[in-house]
């Protein structure tokens, strides 16, 4: 699933659009059944901007279209004058860049949605006493690493920098919050912001438990385990070693 990193790059190739009166397009039939291309067509394109896992793209007249990718959708920008192959779900067209949404999943009018998220993990500079006073006032039995999946606590962590921000603070995804610390929580919280942020800026890297089960831990050599986790059944990895804490007794 595109996570934070991944909108706030789409937001930043789509600004070559702000600004301009678009032509706007719904190819694919279960976008143009939401009739938003006649909303909006002819509309300029005030700011794009990206809030936790979702894209907002504010029109002129107070319409705001929020995109959200789920599991397989993306952005695209192409050259006005490229071909734009497959059916899009929605097509914004200016005068010398077009920006397309394949598997569109979802895209509505906004109904207010980002005013309950939590604040943005890579916001600049990140809320972190706003995230942790979120986290806190959650019963304080759940799990921390199905916490940090909540967009209603903290926006914009994925199961991906869920995994590697924890390992990274050496807090199992298992603990209890009560049993975390706020030290440990801004630890963690702090390390979800570093890597995603050098990933929105082309930082290289590879991940060091996420999809990793049974492969060596980067620090001490056991093996990684994994496990789903949650409501969701979102998979967990983890070193039993680094990341002590309350396993699953069937992990």
């Amino acid at each position: 699933m595109p996570e934070g990193d991944a909108l706030h790059r789409a937001a930043r190739r789509l600004q070559v659009l702000v600004g301009e009166k678009l032509e706007v397009e719904t190819p694919h039939p279960r976008a143009a059944v939401k009739q938003l291309a006649p909303r909006l067509d002819g509309r300029r394109l005030e700011s794009v901007e990206a809030v936790g896992k979702n894209l907002l793209l504010r029109f002129e007249g107070g319409l705001v279209l929020r995109s959200h990718l789920r599991m397989k959708g993306r952005w695209r920008v192409f050259r006005s004058d490229s071909q734009i192959f497959g059916v899009p779900w929605l097509v914004l067209r200016g005068s010398e860049h077009v920006g397309a949404m394949f598997n569109g999943a979802v895209l509505e009018l906004d109904r207010g949605i980002a005013q309950r998220l939590g604040p943005d993990i890579l916001a600049d500079p990140p809320d972190y006493d706003g995230m942790l006073e979120r986290l806190r006032r959650q019963q304080q039995d759940r799990a921390v690493g199905d916490a940090l999946l909540d967009q209603r606590l903290v926006a914009g962590i994925g199961n991906l920098w869920k995994a590697e921000s924890l390992w990274r603070a050496q807090v199992s995804p298992w603990r209890k919050l009560r049993d975390v610390s706020d030290k440990e929580l801004r630890a963690t919280l702090a390390e979800a912001n570093r890597l995603m942020k050098g990933r929105l800026d082309g930082v290289r890297g590879h991940a060091q438990v996420y999809r990793r089960k049974g492969r060596p831990c980067p620090r001490c050599d056991r093996p990684i385990r994994s496990w789903p986790q949650g409501d969701d059944a979102r998979m967990a990895y983890w070193c039993s070693q680094c990341q002590r804490g309350e396993d699953p007794k069937t992990a």
